[in-house]
C-alpha cells in the first residue's frame, strides 16, 4: 500500500501541474467538476447508502452547474444554483411512490450536506484561479496541504508516540502533527518569491493551512468512522477515495480563499 501510494502520487503530480498550471482553464474547471462530482457520490454512498441510483445521479446536477457558474463568474448565480441541492431530493421523492417518501429528509439532508462539504470548497478553486497570480496559489495551496499531509505521516510513523485523537483516528499522532506543521513551511521559501505578501504573512498562512487540513483529516475519519467504512472509495489505490485524497484540501481552500478575498479588498 506505501508503494502504491507514491507511484499514484508520481503519476498524479505531472497531470496537476498541466492543470493548474499551462493547461486550457475549461479543463482544469472540468476536472474540478468531475472530481467534485466523484467526491459527492462518495460521500452519498457512505451516508445514505439506501439512496436510489437515480437520485444519486440527480444530485450531481446542481454541481455541475456549480462549475459552470463559477466558471464565469457568476457569483450571485450560486444562492440558486445551491437551492437545487434541497429541492432535487424533495421533488424526487414528492414524484416517487408513497412507500419511498419517507426518507426524503434525509436524502435532502444528505444532498446538502455533501455539496458544502465537498463541492463549494472545490468551486472556490474555480475563483482563486480568476485572481492575480491564481494558479500560483493554488500550487501553493497544494504544496502546503500535500506537504502537510506527508510530514504527519512519516513523523508520526517514525517518531509518534501519543495519540492525537484515539477515538476517531487511533494512528494519528501529536508528534505527527507537529511534523506536518514543520512540513508545511517548506513551500513558504519556494514560493515567497511569487507573492507580493510579506514572508510573515504567508507564513502564519502556512500554519493556518496546514492545522485545518488536518482537522479536515481528521473530520473525514470522523464521518468515515460514524459509517463504519474504512475508506470513501478504491479509485486511487494506496490512498483509498476521492474524499480520501482531498479531505484536508477541502477545509484549507477556504482558508486560502478567505485570505485573498479580505486582503484584495
Amino acid at each position: 500500500m506505501h508503494l502504491k501510494r507514491w507511484i499514484t502520487g508520481l503519476i498524479a503530480l505531472p497531470v496537476l501541474i498541466y492543470l493548474v498550471g499551462f493547461g486550457p482553464r475549461w479543463l482544469l474547471y472540468g476536472f474540478l467538476a468531475a472530481a467534485a462530482v466523484g467526491g459527492l457520490l462518495e460521500l452519498v454512498r457512505m451516508t445514505a447508502p439506501g439512496m436510489p441510483g437515480a437520485l444519486r445521479a440527480l444530485c450531481a446536477l446542481p454541481v455541475v452547474l456549480l462549475f459552470w457558474t463559477a466558471s464565469r463568474g457568476s457569483f450571485f448565480l450560486m444562492p440558486a444554483v445551491f437551492s437545487l441541492s434541497v429541492a432535487i431530493p424533495l421533488v424526487y421523492h414528492l414524484l416517487s411512490p408513497s412507500g419511498d417518501r419517507g426518507d426524503a429528509v434525509e436524502h435532502a439532508a444528505r444532498s446538502v450536506f455533501g455539496f458544502v462539504y465537498v463541492c463549494l470548497p472545490l468551486a472556490m478553486l474555480v475563483f482563486i484561479d480568476r485572481y492575480p497570480a491564481g494558479n500560483v496559489w493554488i500550487f501553493f495551496l497544494l504544496a502546503v496541504v500535500f506537504a502537510s499531509d506527508t510530514g504527519a505521516f512519516y513523523f508520526g510513523r517514525f517518531f509518534g508516540r501519543h495519540r492525537l485523537h484515539p477515538s476517531v483516528s487511533p494512528g494519528k499522532t501529536w508528534e505527527g502533527a507537529v511534523g506536518g506543521l514543520l512540513c508545511s513551511l517548506i513551500p513558504v521559501y519556494v514560493f515567497q518569491a511569487y507573492f507580493h505578501a510579506g514572508k510573515a504573512a504567508v507564513f502564519f498562512l502556512a500554519l493556518a493551512l496546514s492545522v485545518v487540513g488536518q482537522i479536515g483529516d481528521l473530520s473525514e475519519s470522523l464521518l468515515k468512522r460514524a459509517c463504519g467504512v474504512k475508506d470513501s472509495g478504491g479509485i486511487l489505490p494506496g490512498h483509498g477515495g476521492i474524499l480520501d485524497r482531498i479531505d484536508g484540501l477541502i477545509f484549507a481552500v477556504p482558508v486560502l480563499y478567505g485570505y485573498l478575498a479580505w486582503t484584495a479588498g
